[in-house]
């Protein structure tokens, strides 16, 4: 199949590309530099340099393309805009066809919960609230949508655990009682291509491992492979540090197996687990 990829250099994205091309799948990216589209170059995808606001292009992608994946997204103020357009986009080129599109979505829609499942109530913090609609209106669709809605993504050192390094110490977000739900980006990778290739309509997965640690044990489990003190802080100091929006996501208590994908498309999870990768795996150095 050739396949239109967007984000193909994020974190998710790269995953997500190195993924479609092992099992076969010819990918054009859509990137948004020539550094970039060397990149994607070499991990074996055809580049198509420009910007995912242009939509004359991006229409003329879709229309090429025999399966969609949107990873790509600004991560600012204009991230709700963006994928609302795409969105609306892909409904009007994809409409009556059997192309299957791949959307992301994310786990903080659903807010506090111990046992999330994808028919979990919806508890938005205002940071994700704008993901609502745009879902709403491609799953109502004739699009074959499917939503992933990944947890917190790890791996390659990156991603929002970083975040619990500053300086020489492990500083929590707030008093680290709260459970994350994560997974391994390689493994969301396989999720979204199990996803495209089933090319359901209407379809739904939470992206998460069912590893759900809190954040007190990461910070302790980060302290080993460091050899950092675990420094708490308070919720005020949290917001000051990452931002109030941001912070209050990171402080929400998230629980959940991805039984769904697992029992749907077979999926199987098999990567460390964050707490293993920061005692000895990609966040120590």
């Amino acid at each position: 199949m050739s396949i239109l990829l967007t984000g193909a250099t994020g974190l998710i994205g790269s995953a997500v590309l190195t993924r479609l091309v092992a099992t076969g799948h010819d990918v054009t990216a859509l990137v948004r530099s020539d550094e970039k589209a060397a990149a994607v170059s070499a991990l074996g995808a055809r580049p198509v340099v420009g910007d995912i606001t242009d939509l004359e292009l991006l229409e003329t992608l879709l229309v090429g393309a025999d399966g969609v994946i949107h990873t790509a997204s600004p991560g600012d103020d204009t991230s709700a805009a963006v994928d609302s357009a795409l969105a609306d986009l892909v409904i009007r080129t994809l409409d009556g066809t059997d192309t299957p599109y791949v959307h992301s979505g994310g786990v903080w829609v659903f807010g506090n919960g111990d046992d999330l499942t994808e028919e979990s109530p919806l508890q938005p913090l205002p940071i994700t609230a704008w993901r609502l609609d745009i879902e709403r209106r491609l799953r109502e669709s004739s699009v074959r949508t499917t939503v992933v809605a990944p947890a917190i993504v790890y791996g390659n050192g990156s991603g929002i655990p970083a975040t619990l390094f500053g300086g020489a110490e492990v500083l929590l977000v707030g008093d680290g009682s709260q459970h994350w739900t994560t997974v391994h980006v390689d493994d969301l990778a396989e999720l979204y291509v199990l996803a495209l290739d089933a090319a359901a309509a209407d379809e739904y997965y939470l992206g998460v491992s069912g590893q759900n640690p809190t954040v007190l044990e990461l910070g302790e489990a980060a302290a080993r492979g460091r050899s950092w003190p675990v420094v708490p802080e308070t919720t005020d100091s949290a917001r000051g540090r990452l931002g109030e929006a941001f912070a209050d996501a990171l402080l929400l208590d998230q629980r959940a197996t991805g039984a769904h994908a697992r029992e749907a498309l077979g999926w199987s999870p098999s990567r460390p687990s964050l707490v293993e990768e920061f005692e000895s795996g990609s966040y120590v150095g």
